[in-house]
């Protein structure tokens, strides 16, 4: 079967990159039925370092760094026609051409809560 590889974005294909965790992302169970679109957390990219990320999951915080891939990868997108023969067709909608490598243990985002006064209430004499 031949599949044809087209790309209607031109020379200047949107830059995507990939993210590579060590461990497990695991989704709670109320979401399993709606992964679709589903935001598991905050990349930033801070100012003062252009080759440095902080990815925030729930109460955790990464620390990545921005690597080269020795080659390009591309993301496709398939498309079946239907008609009398059955053409899979597959669009360039990306290009991958670095990672963001977190390799380091999760920072734990726990605040300190202030500490609270308790007033103790004295009884007045009768």
């Amino acid at each position: 079967m031949q599949i044809r590889v087209k790309c209607s974005c031109g020379e200047n294909c949107p830059e995507w990159a990939m993210l590579e965790l060590q461990g497990m992302v695991e989704v709670q169970p109320q979401f399993q039925d709606r992964l679709h679109n589903l935001k598991i957390g905050l990349l930033c990219r801070p100012s003062s370092s252009p080759e440095t990320y902080t990815f925030t999951v729930g109460y955790h915080e990464l620390t990545g760094t921005k690597v080269p891939l020795k080659k390009p990868l591309l993301v496709l997108n398939k498309a079946k026609h239907t008609g009398e023969d059955v053409r899979v067709e597959l669009e360039v909608i990306g290009i991958i051409r670095h990672r963001i490598l977190f390799k380091t243990r999760p920072k734990a985002l726990i605040s300190k809560t202030q500490p609270t006064l308790k007033e103790r209430a004295t009884l007045a004499p009768s």
